[in-house]
């Protein structure tokens, strides 16, 4: 299917995390058709946005496995089924069609659907600004890595103090040609056990300091920063790219006007998990009912018992159980 106005699909998910991903899968073993939306310009959600080189201890079948690998996993068990990823997008508006709804993202376009399946996490992820970096987003600024290989041999500055700035840290050490942190305060948010392996690597750590000048090549890349620095004044730093480590913020924004019943960025599910509104379900750690527990895991199962669900919504004939997924031929 094209991108163009009026896309129609079984199943939009919104939200590409873990959850979203999995949905994904199972809804094309289910043989529905499926779009994916998420604000973020990558798959994974939080996992890729905070912690992908962080271990995992808590997926079943994984001793520990590496975010980023975890999320690799993921978008690779669903591409069988060719989900359509409209990434960097936000889900505004619902409307409900009389077999379905009909979603507004923003720039205008819609999507209608049989059903809509919210994954959203903690909610829309909004990187927090380097006001310094205003108008170098794509241009030698980001926010996450989600390529490594695109940082080989560069000089890179990484601005934060929390555990997301230090992973980047340790994964881009290796294969650029050099890397340093700059914090404006002494302190990290980060744990000792990273920041004292940042520091046994020998990277260079300049806190007390602000990135407060992105200087252009005539070419029009990126080729250094100015940092003013508490008490030592300022320091031009060569640098190809610059990643803005500085956190998100997270609200559900939009959603929380849908008619869904909500409380403290949750929305309530009921056992097949479907919300207040007709058509519209939703599943990890956005959903919520008594003795819910957040896992990665928890989302998993949610997924499927909203997917299977939505079968049967959409096509009463369908079987609620499909039958096991080693079964299939």
């Amino acid at each position: 299917m094209t991108e163009a106005s009026g896309d129609s699909y079984d199943l939009v998910i919104i939200g590409a995390g873990p959850t979203g991903l999995f949905a994904a899968y199972y809804a094309g073993f289910r043989g529905l058709s499926m779009a994916i939306v998420d604000s973020l310009p990558e798959p994974g959600g939080q996992v890729t946005a905070m912690y992908p080189e962080k271990m995992i201890y808590d997926v079943g079948g994984f001793a520990e496995i590496r975010g980023r690998d975890l999320v690799d996993g993921l978008v690779k068990q669903a591409a069988p089924w060719k989900p359509k990823y409209l990434l960097g997008r936000k889900a505004e508006k619902l409307e409900t069609l009389e077999n379905g709804v009909e979603l507004t993202l923003d720039g205008g376009e819609t999507l209608r659907a049989g059903a809509v399946l919210v994954t959203a996490g903690i909610g829309e992820f909004t990187p927090r600004p380097l006001p310094a970096g205003d108008g170098w987003l794509g241009r030698g600024m980001v926010h996450f890595v989600p390529s490594f290989d695109a940082h080989a041999g560069q000089h890179v500055v990484i601005v934060g103090g929390g555990d997301s700035a230090f992973d980047w840290v340790l994964a881009l050490h290796p294969i650029a040609a050099s890397v340093t942190l700059v914090h404006r305060r002494a302190k990290f948010r980060a744990a000792d056990s990273i920041v004292r392996q940042a520091r046994e690597l020998g990277v260079r750590i300049i806190t007390d300091a602000e990135v407060t000048r992105f200087v252009e090549h005539e070419s029009g890349a990126l080729e250094a920063v100015d940092v003013s620095v508490k008490g030592t004044g300022d320091e031009r730093l060569p640098a190809n790219a610059v990643v803005a480590a500085l956190g998100f913020t997270a609200d559900l924004g939009p959603i929380e006007s849908w008619g869904l019943e909500i409380d403290h960025r949750a929305i309530a599910v009921d056992s097949t998990m479907a919300t207040a509104r007709e058509r519209v379900y939703a599943a990890g750690d956005v959903a919520a009912y008594p003795g819910k527990v957040k896992l990665i895991a928890t989302g998993f199962g949610e997924a499927a018992t909203a997917v299977n669900n939505i079968a049967v919504a959409l096509d009463p004939d369908a079987h609620l159980f499909p039958g096991h997924s080693s079964n299939a031929e």
